[in-house]
């Protein structure tokens, strides 16, 4: 060992302060710009992520706006006297299949709207 031993204290040569950067500078700056490259894909990507996320929730809040909209016109139909042939349906338990085919008619409905500007044919609730 290169160590000396003076007054019981382990002292290495040579070995005061800091020495200047050995890293060649070029390849120092270019780890700079590949990580900042690095940094923009994975900014894209969390964005991307997000994007989807917005717009498969406002699918679902369109899709549950329909719904909605259903439940209302079923509900004044019955206030007018008239029982909706889908609650007659549900009542008498025939054509449970029916009801099924028309939420997923509903469900579909409402993805192909999203690509439009306003991808709900009801207005947001203020």
């Amino acid at each position: 060992h290169d160590d000396m031993v003076v007054g019981g204290k382990v002292k290495k040569p040579g070995k005061r302060g800091r020495k200047p950067a050995k890293i060649d500078l070029k390849a120092k700056l270019e780890r700079s710009r590949q990580s900042a490259r690095e940094c923009r894909a994975r900014k894209k990507l969390r964005y991307q992520y997000l994007e989807e996320l917005v717009s498969s929730r406002e699918r679902a809040i369109c899709a549950l706006r329909e719904e909605l909209e259903m439940y209302k016109q079923w509900c004044m139909a019955m206030d007018q006297g008239k029982i909706p042939s889908e609650i007659k349906a549900l009542l008498t338990g025939e054509e449970q299949g029916k009801a099924q085919q028309n939420s997923t008619k509903l469900a579909k409905a409402g993805k192909t709207e999203a690509n439009s500007s306003n991808p709900c044919k009801y207005p947001a609730w203020d």
